[in-house]
């Protein structure tokens, strides 16, 4: 064979290779074309690279599905990278979702918003379904829990009651203030106390707004609001007279505490508001032993129920023939 027909040889070769081989390096030209006829896809998200296949993105019908079959132009690199100028942070995410048909979704609220966006941008409905429910699940366990507030001010605690939708409970714990010397049970008498709010606030969590209050005159006393006012207080002290000095005794009355906190939650929207809440809650009942009720007015007819524990009798420990004092 000559060297012009050798020449003319690789020269049809050539241009039959061209023919049968399409050109990779029009970027606009493979975009018309979606993906057809390919198996695995290269995926540059943001910056992100990802290695799937075209049934993977396929399985549901969303934006994606779309770029796969032609129906969304896309812009395909030199090196066959599909580019999408989208942020990658989550796209993993939605990919394992369409391999698998779920996924665990971040307990972060901002991070489940991302997530939900980005489910919405590529219009995979079942990863956006799966995302508001979780989110769902999220707000219906935040109204149920409780909030205990840090009230730094007379006028910020007056103005959080006077709005709250929901009655209040309220312990005013002091020992920085304190005056006289305590008993000797009182500093347990008033752990205790302390331990029952805690218990109240998981009990009846979402339904009473409990606050702790640490910069009121009183060493121990609960308080409960409802529809912006005071109803009743529990005092837990009372100060004695023992070996010529006064003392400060703290008592633990839970049974009355316990039942003050049920008689606020009359004041439950739907249950007790109005006037027959008002009757329920204004009307006396009976005391157990050791504690003693008064009446203060308040806003006129109106009237606070306030319970102190009983006044306790402690012996001065003097000798016969002197007098015990005490103060009832």
């Amino acid at each position: 064979m000559s060297a012009e027909a050798s020449a003319g040889s690789n020269a049809a070769d050539s241009a039959q290779s061209a023919v049968s081989q399409p050109a990779f390096h029009n970027t606009d030209e493979l975009g018309s074309r979606g993906l057809l006829g390919s198996k695995y896809v290269k995926l540059n998200v943001g910056g992100s690279l990802h290695y799937t296949t075209v049934q993977t993105l396929s399985k549901e019908d969303s934006m994606l599905r779309s770029i796969c079959n032609g129906g969304t132009e896309v812009t395909i690199d030199s090196e066959g990278w599909v580019v999408l100028d989208r942020c990658g942070r989550h796209f993993g995410l939605v990919l394992n979702f369409l391999r698998d048909g779920s996924v665990p979704l971040p307990e972060d609220h901002r991070e489940l918003e991302e997530v939900l966006k980005e489910a919405q941008y590529y219009r995979v409905q079942g990863l956006i379904q799966h995302c508001l429910s979780a989110m769902q699940k999220q707000k219906d366990v935040f109204e149920s829990v409780c909030r205990i507030p840090m009230i730094t001010s007379a006028k910020e605690e007056q103005k959080m009651i006077a709005t709250c939708r929901k009655p209040v409970v309220k312990l005013q714990n002091n020992r920085g203030n304190n005056k006289y010397s305590y008993t000797s049970n009182s500093d347990d008498n008033l752990l205790k106390n302390i331990e029952l709010f805690d218990k109240l606030v998981l009990r009846f969590n979402g339904r009473v707004l409990f606050v702790k209050d640490v910069l009121g005159d009183e060493i121990c006393c609960w308080s409960f609001y409802g529809e912006g006012r005071k109803i009743a207080e529990v005092c837990c002290t009372s100060i004695v007279y023992a070996t010529e000095k006064k003392q400060t005794k703290v008592e633990f009355p839970e049974a009355r505490i316990f039942e003050e906190t049920l008689n606020i939650l009359i004041y439950e929207t739907g249950r007790g508001s109005g006037p027959g809440g008002l009757h329920l809650l204004d009307s006396r009942g009976s005391l157990g032993t050791g504690q003693s009720e008064e009446e203060g007015a308040v806003g006129g007819d109106r009237r606070v129920r306030r319970i102190h524990v009983r006044r306790h009798i402690m012996h001065d420990e003097r000798g016969h023939g002197q007098q015990t004092v005490y103060k009832d």
